[in-house]
């Protein structure tokens, strides 16, 4: 009989559970001391340093890892975490290599950089262990907002403007807070519950409120937030998946990326997580690259991931694709899905070889068939459940200045806003903003 790994169909235990447990270990350990010290002792500590320019979040990046130099890690800390309040989530998940990083005068001169990202986990990580929140509040103001939405752009809101002495009530559609830092980066980026240990490190804060249960549509309407608020904050996510539009969309083994990551997130044992022998991801963003690795580490025999124009327009980082080629996923570029084939299940995917004329992706006639058990779709989400009357811009609610919506007293930010790249770091910094002009229209 078959073991789980050589199995065909989409089983659980491909791997016994130690090797799973290995596979999915933190992909950049922790800095313990020594070397934190002797990776700040790099940095040049540049004048209008490039690396400053390159963070979303504005973080003085030579200010904290000079403290980090002098010993203290916790002052580092709190010199992050004053502009960017999940600066230890950030520190793990930023694509730092396209970022800071990529910008340091290090790499520019040696072909590498000051390790940015993993000084800033080695800092937050320290504050965070103590237990105590780095911020108090200020004096009540009396006023009320509410903020839908408990991911990134939602929570750097809520707790700036409760650090401002608003009263912010956040509701969310999950059982939790988090967003796609809970349930959508890959487990071995943020491993031992880290997303949800931040989360309620955050509301230490005071003067938020959190409702789970609660969305946009569900017993909760923008109409009925602005009569009961001064101000609300729109941070609703993406989510709806597009299709295909191939034959065999349909079949029993093709799944959206997402719900895959999301349930491999929060599952108690990895072991128990079905995965398909022969996997296939059509996409090439940062969605794919997980949903593909991940497969990989289940115990996947062969991962292919399949992305429709050439590797230099891939979205996921270079760091990104590397990474899944050195974990055996296979990259496949300039071939788009035509058809998925099955007869009750999916049993493989016709692929047809593409050109880009003039910016867009054309077929060429030429295909090819590869073996799928298991397909994931990873080819970008879209807006679902946007509040009528709040004017769109490019499929995304559409927003001036610092987040502000076409209704009154109402601001949005994130993935769900127009504008700025779909990364936690942005949408951090567009919650933190769209924070700062509430106070001040609050506060006027």
């Amino acid at each position: 009989m078959a073991n789980g790994h050589q199995a065909s169909g989409i089983v659980a235990a491909r791997l016994p559970a130690a090797d799973i447990a290995d596979n999915f270990s933190d992909l950049h350990p922790a800095y313990a001391p020594h070397e934190a010290a002797v990776a700040a002792d790099r940095c040049y500590f540049c004048y209008d340093a490039p690396c400053m320019t390159a963070c979303p979040t504005d973080i003085d990046i030579p200010q904290f890892i000079r403290e980090i130099q002098a010993g203290h890690p916790e002052s580092a800390a709190r010199t992050i975490l004053g502009q960017n309040i999940l600066g230890g989530m950030c520190a793990r998940v930023c694509p730092t290599e396209t970022l800071c990083e990529e910008v340091c005068v290090r790499e520019t001169a040696e072909g590498k950089p000051v390790e940015i990202g993993r000084l800033q986990r080695y800092a937050t990580d320290a504050l965070m262990a103590k237990g105590e929140h780095p911020f108090t509040r200020a004096e009540p103001t009396g006023k009320r907002v509410a903020v839908v939405g408990a991911g990134p752009a939602g929570l750097s809101c809520a707790h700036r403007l409760a650090m401002l002495g608003h009263d912010v009530t956040v509701c969310e559609a999950r059982k939790k807070p988090g967003g796609l830092n809970e349930f959508g980066i890959a487990a071995y980026k943020s491993t031992n519950d880290f997303a949800a240990r931040e989360a309620d490190w955050l509301l230490k804060i005071g003067g938020i409120t959190l409702e789970t249960g609660k969305a946009l549509g569900d017993g909760v309407t923008l109409d009925g937030l602005k009569a009961d608020h001064d101000a609300v904050f729109l941070s609703i996510g993406l989510g709806g998946v597009n299709a295909l539009r191939a034959s065999g969309e349909d079949l029993p083994g093709v799944r959206d990326a997402v719900d895959f990551i999301e349930e491999l997130r929060q599952a108690d044992d990895l072991a128990a997580l079905p995965v398909g022998r022969n996997v296939v991801v059509i996409g090439g963003g940062m969605t794919a690259v997980d949903a593909a690795v991940q497969s990989k580490l289940l115990g996947a025999e062969n991962v292919t991931i399949a992305y429709r124009r050439s590797r230099d327009a891939m979205p996921a980082s270079r760091f990104e694709q590397d990474l899944a080629a050195s974990r055996g996923v296979k990259l496949m570029f300039n071939v788009m899905p035509v058809a998925i084939l099955g007869d009750g299940a999916v049993t493989g995917v016709e692929l047809e070889y593409t050109t880009v004329e003039e910016g867009r992706v054309r077929g060429t006639g030429e295909r090819l068939t590869l073996a799928a058990d298991q397909l994931f779709k990873a080819i970008g989400q879209t807006l679902d459940g946007a509040p009528d009357g709040v004017a769109l811009e490019g499929g995304k609610i559409a927003v001036t200045g610092a987040g502000r919506t076409s209704v009154a007293g109402v601001w949005a930010g994130g993935d769900c806003a127009s504008g700025g790249d779909d990364l936690t770091v942005t949408a951090v910094a567009e919650g933190r903003d769209a924070a700062m002009d509430i106070h001040a229209a609050l506060t006027s």
